[in-house]
């Protein structure tokens, strides 16, 4: 599978559509996925044709995180590539003059999580499951701005307890502390809805009104705190906890 088939890209009517593209795996985050959905973004960042971006996930899940299956951890030269590449494109789903709607089915686990909060607006279908599993794994929860997002959204006290439980936040309670902005039975379509009205506004506004929200959120302290996020993930990624869990996982699903 080339990086371009990780993940679909569709245009119609000033709106892209962005699709995680393995839903086999129910959308896991393996070699090239990061690279692929960031060239993706990239490249309608740069189109003044497109004005609202939804992004979801082909199949029944959003995105799982990563692909535990993966060679991910033990190279701390090659883990601290990767997570370089998927912290460049958080940053480029705040920075891009596009709006980014996530539309939800299914699970949001881990980086798919992260993913979520990075957007703008998060519309959910009634099946959704947002979960950050890493203490069960031996990972802390900072990955790709989730501990810096996530308290913003929802607030502190309820942030820990998702982090430190790894219990899922189902739509009906997402939707109740602000997580998500709508349950819908078709979040795509409703994403798409809701794409489609943004995009017929002007552009110059809408961007000005992102630069602002974007200020209001995070200030001076985001970069910074996606780098101290990004070191905490590749020292975890060596521990014997973390391989453990890898080794567990691999033999589950072999079964």
């Amino acid at each position: 599978m080339s990086h371009t088939d990780l993940v679909l890209v569709d245009v119609v009517d000033s709106v892209a559509t962005v699709s995680f593209n393995r839903p086999a795996k129910l959308n896991a985050l393996g070699p090239g996925s990061s690279a692929a959905l960031h060239d993706a973004l990239q490249a309608i960042s740069r189109r003044d044709d497109v004005r609202a971006v939804v992004l979801t996930g082909e199949g029944r899940s959003f995105c799982v995180g990563l692909d535990l299956e993966s060679d991910f951890g033990g190279d701390v030269v090659a883990t601290y590539a990767s997570m370089r590449e998927s912290v460049a494109t958080v940053l480029l789903m705040r920075s891009m003059p596009q709006p980014v709607i996530a539309a939800v089915q299914g699970n949001a686990v881990g980086g798919g999580f992260a993913f979520t909060t990075a957007c703008d607006i998060r519309i959910a279908g009634r099946d959704a499951r947002f979960v950050a599993p890493f203490a069960s794994i031996g990972m802390s929860a900072g990955d790709l701005g989730l501990t810096w997002l996530l308290p913003r959204i929802i607030g502190p006290g309820r942030s820990a307890k998702v982090f430190y439980t790894g219990d899922p936040l189902l739509a009906d309670e997402a939707a109740a502390i602000g997580l998500a902005d709508e349950v819908v039975d078709d979040p795509r379509a409703r994403a798409i809805e809701i794409a489609t009205a943004i995009a017929a506004k002007p552009p110059f506004g809408v961007r000005h009104s992102k630069e602002l929200l974007n200020a209001s959120i995070y200030g001076q302290g985001y970069h910074e705190h996606l780098e101290t996020e990004l070191r905490s993930q590749v020292v975890c990624s060596l521990s014997a906890d973390f391989a453990t869990a890898k080794q567990q996982f691999a033999a589950a699903r072999r079964k």
